[in-house]
């Protein structure tokens, strides 16, 4: 499993509560602009993939963006309702507002035997700010699998 920019829980996070439940249809590409710029990236990616990522969240109902928020925000943390015993690769930028490396540690902790890759100069989107690193780091993980 590879988790990047994961939260150890969204439980008691309503920082984009607000702006989610007032979300309806039609979802705009300035309303996704704005919300995606939220996201502080330490490095810039390339105007047609920012492009690319609001059209893709434009053509999503407003119901399923609610119903995914809340699911990730009401659900139990796989690592609270179990055991995650899957190989695990956690790949976290430094630079991350949204989560802290101490969640990062306590996940990583939590699950038996994974590691944790920090990016230093990456923000909260690290496979959007490093995608090569991300896929060099990923098939080498794998590749230990074997």
């Amino acid at each position: 499993m590879i988790l990047v920019g994961t939260p150890l829980s969204l439980h008691g996070r309503s920082e984009f509560a607000e702006v989610i439940h007032r979300l309806t249809d039609p979802v705009t590409e300035e309303w996704v602009r704005n919300f995606l710029s939220g996201f502080p990236l330490a490095h810039r990616v390339p105007g047609w993939f920012f492009d690319d990522r609001v059209r893709e969240g434009a053509a999503m109902p407003a119901h399923a963006c609610k119903a995914i928020f809340n699911g990730l925000c009401t659900a139990p943390p796989p690592t609270e309702s179990g055991t995650i015993d899957s190989p695990t690769l956690l790949l976290w930028g430094a630079r991350d507002g949204a989560f802290s490396i101490k969640e990062q540690e306590t996940l990583a902790g939590r699950i038996a035997g994974a590691k944790l890759k920090v990016y230093p100069d990456a923000g909260h989107l690290v496979l959007w700010e490093y995608p090569e690193r991300v896929a060099q780091h990923t098939t080498a993980f794998l590749g230990a699998l074997h």
